[in-house]
């Protein structure tokens, strides 16, 4: 029997993650100021939520609007502060001014992680060259998820990338689990479980109040449902 599918949930604080985890929530992707996207939470946030539930958690590495690194140095201290805090998972993703993966940045930040799980974040969906920027990526320690909606525009637009790059599990470049995330709705729902997705990723459609609302359990607790078959 086939392991059941995994459902993560953007976290601002410890409300949503008392939320989430209530409604079936598997893990986590903690992240700040969702006006710039998502940006890195402050230690004591992440700290107050891995007290508050015993879930996995994500910590977003991304201090500044946009899919430059910014100031490297800066990402790598807080890296090592939510490391010492006892984060254990990642997000991160970082391109150059042409839309290749930055892989010395990648690479850098990567390495103070001590070879922690991390996902690949939705700056694939800005890639020059998606394939291009999976395969410099392919075996970097701890790299186990891309978040993707298969394109900028968000998973109506994207379907068609993502159930061709799901069909290449297992290439060089493609054996990260493919994590469905960005407009994602219940209806997508059946088409890529049918094509062999097995994570999804939802930020607003936790949220029926919209992003100055906490999470709902129940909206939770539907995906749950949907995703297992209930």
């Amino acid at each position: 029997m086939s392991k059941r599918a995994v459902l993560e949930v953007i976290a601002l604080g410890v409300e949503d993650a008392v939320a989430a985890q209530a409604g079936g929530a598997d893990r986590l992707e903690l992240v700040t100021d969702m006006a710039a996207d998502g940006l890195t939470p402050s230690v004591d946030t992440f700290a107050r939520i891995r007290a508050a539930v015993d879930i996995s958690l994500r910590v977003m590495l991304r201090l500044t609007d946009g899919f430059a690194v910014g100031d490297v140095g800066r990402v790598v201290g807080v890296a090592g502060e939510m490391r010492a805090a006892g984060a254990e998972e990642f997000v991160l993703g970082f391109l150059d001014a042409d839309g290749g993966v930055d892989l010395a940045a990648v690479e850098r930040v990567v390495g103070a992680l001590d070879g922690c799980a991390w996902t690949f974040h939705r700056a694939v969906d800005r890639a020059a060259d998606r394939d291009a920027l999976r395969k410099q990526l392919d075996g970097l320690p701890g790299l186990d998820a891309y978040l993707t909606a298969g394109s900028a525009a968000g998973v109506d637009d994207g379907m068609p990338v993502l159930l061709a790059e799901v069909a290449r599990r297992g290439e060089p470049g493609y054996e990260a689990e493919i994590m469905v995330g960005g407009g994602l709705r219940l209806e997508h729902v059946p088409s890529l479980q049918g094509a062999g997705v097995r994570a999804f990723h939802i930020g607003g459609a936790a949220r029926p109040g919209g992003w100055d609302a906490p999470v709902s359990a129940e909206a939770v607790r539907e995906w749950r449902r949907v995703l297992d078959g209930r």
